[in-house]
C-alpha cells in the first residue's frame, strides 16, 4: 500500500519488478519482557484460498445507475503486481483488472489513465478523473484528501521459515530465544518487540538482505510484508527454500487498515456504487479469480 509521502508499503517489489511481470504474464486468468506480554494476537484463519472484505450474509443493494455511463480510473504504472507496464507499453496489474471487472459489473463504459503516483490525486480533483484505483493507503492523511470505498486489499504481516524446519508454529512461545530477521524501523519490528520480546531480533536495513539471511540460514525465521514475501517464496530467488508458517496477522495499529478506491470528497454516489460493485464482485468469485491469478502463493 502506499501512502501520499510516496512512500512503499511493499518495497521489495523494487528488486523483483521484472521477474513478477514476467510470472504474472505467464498466469492464465483466473516492549517490556514480561511474560503477560507473550500472548500475540490471534491471526486470522487462512482457511479460505482469497482473502474477503465483505460481509457474506449482506445482499448489497444495486445503486441507480441511470444517470452513470462511465468511470474515468486513475492509476500509475510502477507498483507491480498491482500496477505496471507490460512489454507493449500497456498498463496492467491486479488494480487494473480489478478496474475493469467494476466496469462490466456495472454494465458502463470504462477507461484507464496512467498518471505518475504524486499527480493521481491532483488529476482527481481538476476532475481529470473520476476514481483512483492505485493501492492508496486508507488513513487519517488520505482521508482529508479523498472520499474511499471501503477496502478491497490489506497488507498483512506473515512469518516465513526454512522450509526443514522443525518449528511447527510461529507462536511466542516457539520463537523464543530465537533469531526472527526483521526489516529495522518497520512496523514489523514494532509488532514483534511488543508480542514476541523473546525473541531474538536480527534487523536488516532492506527487506532483501532479511531475505537473503533467512535462505541461508542465518536466522530462524524473517517477520515481513506477507505480499511481497509471497511472491518471493514462489520465485526463482527463493529456489524454494522457505514457506510460510502461521499468520496472517492483520492488526491495523501496524499493519493498516488497507486500500481503497478514492473518490472526490463529497461524491458519496460514486462512493457507494463502488462498494456495490466490489461486494458483487466477491459475491460472484470475480475477486477471488483476480488475486488467484496474481497471488499465486497467498499472502492470506
Amino acid at each position: 500500500m502506499r501512502h501520499m509521502n510516496n512512500s512503499r508499503r511493499f518495497a521489495p517489489f523494487a528488486s523483483l519488478r521484472a521477474a513478477l511481470a514476467a510470472a504474472i504474464l505467464a498466469c492464465s486468468f483466473p516492549a517490556a519482557a514480561a511474560d503477560s506480554i507473550l500472548t500475540a494476537p490471534a491471526p486470522t484463519p487462512p482457511a479460505a484460498p482469497a482473502p474477503s472484505f465483505w460481509d457474506p450474509n449482506r445482499t448489497p443493494e444495486r445503486p441507480d445507475l441511470s444517470g452513470l455511463r462511465q468511470i474515468r480510473f486513475l492509476t500509475e504504472d510502477d507498483y507491480p503486481p498491482f500496477n505496471f507496464l507490460l512489454p507493449d507499453g500497456q498498463v496492467a496489474g491486479f488494480n487494473v483488472d480489478l478496474a475493469r471487472a467494476i466496469c462490466v459489473e456495472l454494465d458502463v463504459a470504462c477507461t484507464i489513465q496512467r498518471r505518475r503516483w504524486d499527480l493521481l490525486i491532483p488529476a482527481l480533483n481538476d476532475n481529470s478523473g473520476d476514481a483512483i484505483i492505485a493501492s492508496l493507503a486508507i488513513n487519517d492523511e488520505t482521508r482529508k484528501q479523498v472520499d474511499f470505498s471501503g477496502p478491497y486489499m490489506m497488507t498483512p504481516g506473515r512469518f516465513a521459515v526454512q522450509a526443514d524446519t522443525p518449528l511447527k508454529s510461529a507462536s511466542p512461545t516457539a520463537f523464543a530465544d530465537r533469531p526472527i530477521a526483521v526489516v529495522a524501523g518497520s512496523r514489523h519490528e514494532a509488532f514483534l518487540k511488543a508480542f514476541y520480546p523473546q525473541s531474538k531480533l536480527i534487523t536488516f536495513e532492506t527487506p532483501a538482505l532479511a531475505r537473503n539471511a533467512l535462505k541461508n540460514g542465518h536466522v530462524q525465521a524473517l517477520f515481513g510484508d506477507a505480499i511481497s514475501l509471497s511472491y518471493w517464496l514462489n520465485g526463482a530467488e527463493a529456489a524454494g527454500c522457505c514457506v510460510f508458517r502461521d499468520g496472517p496477522f492483520t492488526d491495523p495499529k501496524y499493519f493498516g487498515e488497507g486500500v481503497g478506491i478514492a473518490v472526490k470528497k463529497g461524491n458519496a454516489p460514486l462512493r457507494r456504487t463502488l462498494d456495490y460493485a466490489l461486494a458483487r464482485l466477491a459475491q460472484r468469485g470475480v475477486f477471488a479469480e483476480l488475486y488467484l491469478k496474481y497471488f499465486p502463493v497467498g499472502p492470506f
